[in-house]
C-alpha cells in the first residue's frame, strides 16, 4: 500500500490542505465524516485494552476520527505536538482551568481579554477558589509584578477583542517560566497563518474554531494545541469526564474550511487594511484600532509577530459629548448598514459589524468596560471578503448622515 504520511518541510497552506489520518480503504480524496457514537471492538479483549488505555476508537465523547483529523490539521498548523478539540472556544477555556487548576491557584489575565473569558475567570471559577489578577494587555511590568508564587497561569489573546491591541508574547513567556508557570494564548483572531505562539515561547494555543478555521459562520468548534503530554495527562481526562467534546459534523465542517485558510486570511487581512486606512481619512472618526496601521501602540510589534499583517478585525470610535450621545452615534452608524450584517461573529466571509459595549463585553461592568478600552461610541468590524468599496459605501451611508 503507498505511504500516506507528508513529507516534512510543508508549508502551512498545504498543511491546512493535506494533514489528516490515512484514507480508508474506499480511497476517499475528501476526508470522511464518521456520524457515530460508538465503535465495535474484535473483540472483549481488545475492547478492554481500548478502553483502559485511551488508544484507539471505543466511544465518540473520547475520541472520533473525524475529530482526530480536526486535531491533527490544527497541530501541525500551529507547530505543536498535539491538539484536542472541544464544543466550543469557551469550552476549550474551561478545558484548560479544569486540567491545569484546583483552588488556591492564580492566574494573571489581561483585562482586554472577550467579556465571557474575563467573567468565566472572574465569577464562575472565583467561585471555586481560583485568584485571578486581570493586568494590562501591554505592560510588561504589569504583568511580571502581577506573579505570586502560587501563580500557575497566565494567559491573553492577542489582538484583543475588540481593540486589537497585541501583547509582547516573547516577554510574557519569559515571565510565567520564572515563575514555574504556563503561558497559554488565544490566537482565534491571528490564526496559525499569521502568527505560531508557540514558537515564540508559549505552551498552550487556545482557538475557537467558530472564527476563521471555519471561516463562514457555520458551525462551533475549539481547541487547545500544545505537548502531547499536556493534551493527554491534562486534558484529555477532562473532556472524557466533564463532556464538551466537538462533534464529528462540527470537526469536519472546520476542517474542511481549514483549507482555506491561507487564501482566506491574506485576503481578509488585505480588505481589513483598506478599510482601515480609508476610516483614517474619515473627518467623523475620532480613531480607528488595527495593528496594520503606522498609528496602532504596537504596530512594530504586531508586524513582527503576525507575519506582517495586521489580521481582519478592527475597531474605531465616534466621539460624543457624553456617552450616550456617541452611543447614538454609534447605533445609527450599524443601524444605516445595507450590506454587512449586525452580529458579533468573526472570521466569516461576510463583514459583521457589532457595539461591543452592549454585545460581546456587555455583561461587564461599566468599570470593566472602561478598563478595557471599550466606550459606548466604540464600534467593532469583522472585514469579511466583500469589494472593500461596498464595505466603504455600506459604511459611509452612516458615517456621513451624522449630524443629520
Amino acid at each position: 500500500m503507498k505511504d500516506q504520511s507528508l513529507p516534512k518541510g510543508l508549508r502551512p497552506e498545504t498543511l491546512a490542505v493535506r494533514t489528516s489520518i490515512e484514507r480508508s480503504q474506499y480511497g476517499e480524496n475528501s476526508e470522511a465524516l464518521y456520524l457515530t457514537t460508538g465503535f465495535v471492538q474484535p473483540d472483549a479483549a481488545t475492547s478492554a485494552e481500548r478502553f483502559a488505555s485511551g488508544e484507539g476508537y471505543t466511544y465518540a465523547r473520547t475520541s472520533n476520527p473525524t475529530v482526530t483529523m480536526f486535531e491533527q490539521r490544527l497541530a501541525a498548523l500551529e507547530g505543536t505536538e498535539a491538539a484536542i478539540g472541544a464544543s466550543s472556544g469557551m469550552g476549550a477555556i474551561l478545558m484548560m482551568i479544569m486540567g491545569l487548576l484546583k483552588a488556591g491557584d492564580h492566574v494573571v489575565l489581561s483585562r482586554s481579554m472577550f467579556g465571557s473569558t474575563l467573567n468565566l475567570f472572574a465569577k464562575e471559577f472565583g467561585k471555586f477558589g481560583v485568584e485571578t489578577t486581570f493586568c494590562s494587555q501591554t505592560d510588561v511590568d504589569e504583568w511580571r509584578a502581577a506573579v505570586k508564587p502560587n501563580t500557575r497561569l497566565l494567559f491573553a489573546e492577542t489582538p484583543t477583542n475588540p481593540l486589537t491591541e497585541v501583547c509582547d508574547i516573547a516577554a510574557l513567556a519569559e515571565i510565567a517560566h520564572a515563575a514555574g508557570a504556563l503561558l497559554a494564548v488565544d490566537n482565534a483572531f491571528a490564526t496559525p497563518l499569521l502568527q505560531r505562539p508557540t514558537e515564540l515561547g508559549a505552551d498552550l494555543v487556545m482557538h475557537s474554531g467558530t472564527k476563521y478555521l471555519d471561516g463562514q459562520g457555520r458551525v462551533m468548534a475549539g481547541a487547545l494545541c500544545g505537548s502531547r503530554q499536556l493534551i493527554t495527562e491534562k486534558f484529555a481526562p477532562v473532556v472524557r469526564t466533564a463532556g464538551m467534546v466537538l462533534s464529528p459534523f462540527n470537526a469536519w465542517v472546520v476542517l474542511k474550511g481549514m483549507e482555506t485558510l491561507g487564501v482566506r486570511v491574506k485576503a481578509h487581512c488585505d480588505n481589513a487594511l483598506t478599510i482601515a486606512r480609508w476610516l483614517e481619512a474619515q473627518s467623523n472618526v475620532a480613531r480607528v484600532y488595527y495593528p496594520g496601521l503606522p498609528s496602532h501602540p504596537q504596530h512594530e510589534l504586531a508586524m513582527r509577530q503576525q507575519s506582517g499583517l495586521g489580521g481582519g478585525v478592527l475597531s474605531f470610535e465616534l466621539a460624543g459629548d457624553t456617552p450616550e450621545a456617541a452611543r447614538a452615534k454609534a447605533f445609527h452608524v450599524i443601524d444605516s448598514c445595507r450590506v454587512l450584517s449586525i452580529a458579533t461573529n468573526l472570521g466569516d466571509t461576510k463583514t459583521i459589524i457589532s457595539h461591543p459595549a452592549t454585545t460581546s463585553h456587555g455583561r461587564l461592568t461599566e468599570a470593566q468596560r472602561q478598563a478595557a478600552g471599550i466606550s459606548q461610541g466604540t464600534i467593532r468590524l469583522a472585514v469579511g471578503l466583500e469589494h472593500h468599496e461596498d464595505i466603504q459605501d455600506d459604511l459611509l451611508r452612516g458615517l456621513a448622515t451624522l449630524g443629520a
